[in-house]
């Protein structure tokens, strides 16, 4: 009896293709194989890959916050008295997202700010590969609960692994250390002819990283918004964070 491999998908999104990194890795009972690892990818490229996954995860903001929002369309509105107050912890409310908090709590960083951060771009670019994906069919739910699009964060995925990656975003060098650790950890993985790619690339490395994480965002290993912060969340996004090691995402052994 044949069975069909599970796929998860990572993308590094970029503001362009150029810089754009799409990772597939295909889940059977006993081995998972990184089948497909694509530098500049399209947003054509990400949606034909999408219907043929479990679920694809994209690194990048998939909304904007609440706060920020509100905002904007108060400062369009000139027929209104409105005065915002300006000071740093209100700037902050405009600044980050729900989720946002949730990574700082969890890992002791704050992720970029997609309304004043040049992430940005990218995520404008993101809103319109949303709107692709669902075009195409897909259920987009921005929270992550259901559908076929999870948010993901690689960097704050390795930190919760305990990895210690400072500067492996700049130097190749240091990148080969946590790629030899994916080895190690996960010799059940078969990263095939790609390891070269995952070192030369920052964002090669991290579409797989990507597609790590979407496997525990579908096998339910995270932590889904909060029930009162679930709306929010539809809105803004939520950031997958895995509550399992990368061991622990080994195919289940019959």
């Amino acid at each position: 009896m044949s069975h069909v491999p599970m796929r998860t998908a990572g993308v590094d999104l970029a503001a362009e293709s150029r810089g754009t990194a799409l990772a597939v890795i295909a889940w059977t009972a006993r081995r998972a194989c990184l089948e497909q690892l694509t530098l500049d990818v399209d947003d054509a490229q990400i949606t034909r890959a999408a219907p043929g996954v479990a679920k694809i995860g994209i690194d990048c903001a998939l909304g904007w916050p609440d706060e920020f929002v509100g905002f904007l369309v108060e400062h369009a509105d000139l027929r209104g008295a409105h005065v915002p107050d300006g000071g740093m912890a209100w700037r902050r409310t405009l600044a980050y997202r729900e989720t946002d908090r949730n990574v700082r709590e969890k890992t002791g960083r704050w992720p970029l700010s997609v309304s004043t951060d040049r992430i940005g771009l990218t995520a404008m670019r993101c809103a319109g590969l949303l709107g692709r994906l669902a075009a195409e069919g897909l259920v987009v739910d921005r929270s992550g609960q259901s559908g076929a699009v999870v948010e993901v964060y690689p960097g704050a995925t390795l930190r919760l692994w305990g990895w210690v990656v400072r500067g492996y975003r700049r130097d190749p060098e240091v990148r080969r250390g946590p790629v030899q650790r994916m080895q190690r950890e996960a010799p059940w993985l078969d990263l095939g002819r790609h390891v070269e790619l995952m070192v030369d690339s920052t964002d090669c490395f991290d579409a797989v990283v990507a597609a790590l994480a979407t496997r525990a965002a579908a096998l339910g290993r995270y932590d889904p918004p909060p029930p009162d912060q679930q709306a929010r969340a539809e809105r803004e996004g939520w950031i997958v964070l895995p509550s399992c090691s990368l061991a622990d995402l080994r195919p289940a052994q019959p």
